[in-house]
């Protein structure tokens, strides 16, 4: 009877969305620091928490009035201990520990044994318990339970929750967490030459009757004061033997914090990118509108910098570090993930649905913007996908992969065909350029308004003249293509340059005019 009720309990909360609903909003609020409102939770404990030890710190010498002792005692203390049953709560999904033993004991045909599901439940319940952080939450409540007044110093540990609350304080104990062994080191180092110093330094100056230091604990607390180079003077050896420990100690102190300094700079050092990169992660987070561009190229640079320039915010993920640096160094924001994995996604915590106007695939292969295009279909099937084409044949492949609209590179080339056909040049042309070897490229570059007032200026430099054809310019506003312009030719932005030349030598073509155009 009793197994039948603690599985039909288990199968009714799991079922219940009223009930997970409900879960996942405490989840969402005491430990999800995505979620919009955990941060005003968060700064409400905090306001307790110091109000709390500051009428402790006032009630030391002065009568604080029985309604904040109440407040500080009771109220607070029941907030933080509801807060901890709903943490413990949150911690594991009870329902579900009882239906997957009850699962396993129906799949090997044997009755539910309650029993192996209680002790599970309980066994992880109590690692919640026994964790760090739930010993100071409970200690921090202590002052609900007893009107002692030693038990007041209790109090004090609710200092310690601000670590729960604070971001900043969680990283710095993560960061020195991870030189537990450096520190557990040098701990035992400072712990040895204290005990050695304090030992001698009593030997030394106990027997003198000038001397303060008479006692061993005296010596302790020499040692101590003296080997972190604090030296408030209340204790001086007076003995030429006790001066020269003391001189050693000295030495020794500044071996301890020149170690602890570099264990503290190290750590923050190896931490610091990733650091950087969760900083980064929560500001695309508090992006409301933005595009996603996948890939970065210069070809992505270049869509970037349209996008900015027309007031929107772009979001890069490249899976390459060095071309992430680049894109940070070109001023962009990216983020050096694989766009085509959903833990990509789950990582970063964008909210494709609604934070995302456009993906743009820019990635270096057909295959891979096909795969990145049905990741993304996979978390969103609403969202525009934009996508590059390599290769012709793989159209159909990315709109089957719900891509909404392909630009093909090469398309221009019927175009301008069409345009210079039983013109002299254009067997020429269109046998260089479908020449595999000939080492000869066509190259469209999208012109920004800088650009396109120094197209032609760059152009007649004796770096590029005689060596790079400028073969047409498509105007983009009238659609139309005007095969080997006049230099009087006005251009606006947004038209398309179309150039003949070496690769290297387009390459230094596009840098040297866009290094102009920044001028």
């Amino acid at each position: 009877m009793f197994s039948q009720w603690m599985v039909g309990i288990a199968f009714f909360l799991h079922a219940s969305s009223r009930y997970r609903h409900v879960k996942k909003f405490f989840h969402n609020l005491l430990e999800n620091p995505s979620y919009p409102y955990k941060k005003f939770f968060d700064y409400t404990m905090m306001v307790l928490i110091i109000i709390s030890v500051y009428i402790l710190i006032l009630h030391v010498k002065h009568d604080v009035s029985p309604k904040w002792i109440f407040f500080n005692n009771y109220v607070v203390s029941f907030i933080f201990f509801i807060e901890y049953l709903l943490r413990l709560w949150i911690f594991s999904d009870t329902s579900k520990i009882v239906i997957e033993q009850y699962e396993h004991d129906v799949f090997i045909q044997r009755r539910f044994n309650y029993f192996d599901a209680f002790r599970s439940i309980v066994k992880n319940k109590l690692s919640f318990v026994t964790s760090t952080s739930a010993i100071i939450d409970m200690l921090a409540i202590m002052p609900f339970f007893h009107e002692f007044r030693i038990l007041r110093v209790f109090i004090l540990f609710r200092v310690f929750k601000l670590f729960r609350y604070s971001r900043s304080l969680t990283q710095l104990v993560s960061i020195l967490s991870s030189k537990k062994f450096e520190i557990f080191t040098l701990g035992i180092f400072a712990t040895v030459i204290i005990m050695v110093s304090s030992v001698l330094i009593y030997v030394m100056e106990a027997h003198n009757p000038e001397s303060k230091i008479n006692t061993l604990f005296d010596a302790v607390y020499w040692s101590v004061v003296t080997i972190f180079t604090v030296g408030y003077g209340d204790f001086v050896p007076v003995t030429d033997e006790g001066r020269i420990v003391a001189m050693a100690i000295i030495v020794a102190g500044i071996a301890v914090i020149s170690f602890a300094t570099s264990i503290v700079v190290s750590a923050f050092t190896e931490k610091l990118d990733e650091i950087k990169e969760e900083k980064l992660i929560d500001d695309v987070g508090k992006i409301d509108q933005f595009y996603l561009i996948c890939g970065y190229s210069p070809l992505s640079a270049e869509v970037a910098r349209q996008f900015i320039r027309h007031g929107n915010k772009i979001v890069i993920l490249e899976r390459a570090k060095e071309k992430v640096q680049q894109a940070h160094k070109d001023g962009f924001t990216a983020l050096a993930y694989d766009s085509g994995s959903l833990h990509s996604y789950k990582a970063i915590k964008i909210d494709i649905p609604t934070q995302v106007k456009a993906v743009i695939l820019l990635r270096d292969s057909d295959v891979l913007n096909v795969y990145t295009a049905l990741t993304i279909r996979e978390i969103s099937p609403t969202v525009i996908l934009l996508s590059i084409l390599h290769q012709d044949e793989n159209r159909r492949k990315l709109s089957l992969a719900g891509i909404n609209e392909v630009v093909y590179t090469q398309e221009l080339i019927g175009l301008i065909s069409k345009e210079v056909s039983g013109r002299p040049v254009a067997f020429e042309v269109i046998h260089a350029l479908r020449s595999e070897n000939s080492g000869v490229f066509i190259e469209e570059i999208g012109l920004d308004r800088m650009m396109a007032e120094r197209f032609f200026e760059v152009a007649r430099l004796p770096l590029f003249y005689k060596r790079l054809i400028v073969l047409g310019i498509y105007k983009t506003s009238e659609s139309k293509f005007l095969f080997n312009p006049s230099t009087d030719l006005t251009i606006n932005e947004g038209d398309v340059g179309i150039v003949i030349a070496t690769r290297s030598l387009i390459d230094e073509f596009k840098t040297l005019m866009y290094q102009k155009g920044k001028k």
